[in-house]
């Protein structure tokens, strides 16, 4: 124990009597100390009696005289003195403790409570019309002043201390009380006249409603009127003090419905809604919307619900004015509702109003320019303005102003750093709607000028070929390659204008300067037009020797098969020849074709081949083995597309040296018979005779009959490999001899 350590038990074995938790607690509870207790007196007499009362006294005095402040002995001691029967000293005592605070509301309480208690009322009396004159903003003193009144059936007297209470203009609640007191003995008119003086004193809105009820439950319909109408001359019309008696008109309205005078409920509805601004106004519009559900036509119904909406929009904007999502949807709201007063056939003014309301959000939309120069923070903003001239066009007929927003939006947009092809497109089609052909090619030749862009030159062309202005758009063509002369779809479409035109050696020679420019974009796009070109004007020597060329460019597989499938397939006769069949022939016939060559495609399948082999390509190679093969099987032998399928490649398993381990790995690769027998002739005699006998041996296991097949037969798929073990691991072999 003196080192730190904890003692050594030496017996551990369980002790013969055990002790609970429950004998632990009830052994502390027994012998716990009792609490010391006053011992219990009793009076035998007065002598004893008159002694005990004095030393009692004695007592409280020397508590007072300590600690004068404290009201609490004070109300002790004057308790004590009652619970005696001595009410005089007891009225005493609460004398001198009011000397000592006569402002204390429990001492007052205190001191009518126990006058009550011993049934002197008018003592009572006497000292809630001290209280009340001393402490007139205690409401509780009026409270038990008043009770205690009626409680005497003394109703005159009541109403006496009420009028002394109203005096001093207390809160609602006394207001409350002395009509509910009122109301208590059916003295309506007295309570009519007492939410007057109300009203005079606290001119609220809810006090205003209170009365305008009180004299509907009654029956004064008249003069439940009277009250709102006062109320509504009283706020007058400000905007301000229109928001403040919100509730007023919404009582009023609803009183009239209650009374099903919906007209005149709908007029105060509109009256208050015109006067008070869409954001202030909710819950007014939520009251208004469910008394047109009820009691409305479908045009009021449509105009309610517009005003809610609005109401939402601009709660929306003033979070966030730059939400251009939220201003086309405010837009949209008021060009509907412009819509339909024009389809309704509202007067010239309400269409007026509508469309000034149209324009107002349009004009407070398109003043939130974006922030910083980004072309993407201006995408939704610049079709805000192209709505709003659409708008002017469109609706209201107003061209001028719609040149005017045109105008208005091209300056405004940082051309130096970025432009928006579709608003100069659209404003050039605007003038052009009104005839006004030199203003529609001036805008889009500034817009050129000043920011060419590839849209804009497409769009401006367009225009001029549907005007059939054909030399300008040349020239407009001519213009835009020189802006990009790497963009094939632009030298595409310019060939295709002139071939349309039927000026056939300008086509040539776009195409040919189009594909003398390096580097163009997609340019397999523009040599594939220029070879349809050849081949639809029957030109089949224009389209070999541009095959040729592109082979000689590129050399890619698919070139190789394009061309391998032109050679097959038939062409349309030349135009020349076309032309003259036409002249002599009056009746149209089916169009003549020139046939295909099968050798000259199957000479173009060889010589792929052999490209692609020299190249080392096996992907390409098998690519264009598949179309040579599904060609043979159309314009070919059995013997010519058995020597092409023999022509495709095993997958097999090759063992090489890795160059950064060093170790031997083994990978799946694509091995050809012609690559085998230049490389190893003796390994691929072997394996020609083992796929021979192979093959023999499953077709006489189902025909009965031995056939063997020359040749060697590839395997086009790694499960048939894996399978010919023998001769996987001969060609194997011979690999690793070969390396």
């Amino acid at each position: 124990m003196q080192d730190g350590r904890a003692p050594r038990i030496k017996n551990r074995a369980p002790a013969a009597i055990q002790i609970t938790a429950e004998q632990l607690l009830r052994e502390a509870q027994e012998r716990q100390e009792t609490a010391f207790r006053a011992p219990k007196q009793r009076v035998e007499d007065f002598e004893e009696l008159h002694e005990y009362r004095g030393r009692k006294r004695k007592e409280f005095e020397e508590r007072i005289r300590r600690t004068r402040g404290s009201i609490k002995e004070w109300l002790q001691y004057a308790n004590w003195e009652a619970s005696q029967n001595e009410f005089a000293r007891s009225r005493s005592i609460f004398e001198r403790a009011l000397d000592v605070d006569p402002r204390s509301i429990q001492l007052w309480l205190s001191y009518t409570e126990m006058e009550l208690k011993s049934r002197n009322v008018q003592h009572a009396r006497n000292l809630f019309d001290r209280a009340v004159t001393l402490l007139p903003r205690v409401d509780q003193l009026w409270y038990k002043y008043v009770y205690l009144e009626e409680l005497l059936q003394n109703v005159p007297g009541a109403r006496q201390v009420f009028e002394r209470w109203m005096q001093w203009e207390p809160d609602d609640k006394a207001w409350q009380a002395y009509i509910k007191l009122e109301e208590r003995y059916q003295e309506l008119d007295r309570a009519s006249v007492i939410y007057e003086r109300w009203v005079a004193v606290r001119p609220e809105p809810r006090v205003w409603v209170k009365w305008g009820k009180f004299e509907e439950d009654r029956g004064r319909l008249d003069k439940a009127r009277e009250v709102f109408q006062t109320a509504l001359e009283f706020y007058g019309d400000d905007e301000e003090q229109v928001e403040k008696a919100q509730a007023v008109f919404g009582a009023f309205a609803k009183m009239e419905t209650r009374l099903k005078e919906y007209e005149r409920a709908r007029v105060i509805y509109k009256f208050a809604l015109s006067r008070i601004p869409r954001s202030k106004s909710a819950g007014l519009y939520a009251s208004y919307t469910k008394f047109e559900k009820q009691h409305g036509t479908r045009n009021t119904l449509e105009s309610t619900v517009l005003g809610k909406r609005r109401i939402q929009y601009e709660e929306e904007l003033a979070h966030d004015g730059r939400n251009y999502d939220v201003w086309f949807d405010y837009a949209r709201l008021e060009e509907g509702a412009y819509r339909d007063l024009k389809e309704e056939g509202a007067t010239h003014d309400e269409t007026d109003a509508a469309a000034a309301r149209v324009r107002e959000v349009y004009e407070r939309a398109v003043a939130q320019v974006p922030p910083g120069g980004e072309k993407r923070h201006w995408r939704r903003y610049i079709f805000l303005w192209l709505d709003y001239a659409l708008f002017e066009e469109i609706e209201t007929k107003d061209y001028v102003r719609a040149r005017q927003i045109y105008q208005t939006a091209v300056r405004l947009v940082p051309h130096k750093q970025f432009t928006f092809a579709k608003l100069w497109l659209m404003f050039a089609k605007f003038e052009l709607r009104r005839l006004d052909l030199p203003a529609a090619r001036k805008i889009l030749g500034t817009a050129i000028g000043m920011c060419p862009k590839e849209a804009l030159f497409k769009g401006y062309i367009d225009l001029e070929i549907e005007l059939r202005e054909f030399d300008r758009a040349r020239t407009l063509y001519e213009k835009y390659l020189e802006f990009d002369p790497a963009n094939s779809p632009a030298w595409i479409k310019f060939a295709e204008l002139e071939s349309q035109l039927q000026d056939f050696a300008r086509t040539r020679a776009i195409f040919e300067l189009a594909t003398s420019q390096s580097p163009l974009t997609m340019p397999e796009l523009l040599w594939k037009a220029y070879i349809d070109f050849e081949i639809e004007e029957g030109e089949r020597e224009a389209a070999r020797a541009l095959y040729e060329r592109l082979i000689a460019l590129s050399g890619h597989v698919k070139v190789w098969i394009s061309y391998a499938m032109f050679e097959a397939e038939p062409i349309p006769i030349p135009r020349a020849e076309r032309e003259e069949e036409e002249e002599e022939e009056e009746e149209e016939e089916e169009r003549k074709m020139v046939p295909g060559d099968p050798a000259l495609a199957r000479q173009v399948f060889e010589r792929a081949y052999k490209d692609l082999k020299n190249k080392g390509l096996k992907n390409e190679r098998v690519a264009l083995l598949e179309v040579w093969k599904t060609f043979e099987d159309t314009h070919g032998t059995p013997e010519e597309a058995a020597k092409v399928e023999g022509m495709k490649p095993i997958v097999s398993k090759r063992r090489h040296v890795d160059q950064e381990t060093g170790q031997m790995v083994e990978d799946w690769d694509m091995v050809f018979a012609d690559d085998e027998r230049e490389s190893n002739p003796t390994s691929f005699k072997f394996l020609q005779m083992a796929h021979a006998w192979k093959q023999s041996q499953a077709q006489s296991g189902a025909s009965g009959g031995s056939t063997v097949l020359s040749g060697f037969t590839a395997a086009s798929s790694a499960s048939t490999a894996r399978k010919d073990d023998d001769a996987t691991s001969d060609v194997a072999s011979s690999g690793d001899e070969s390396e």
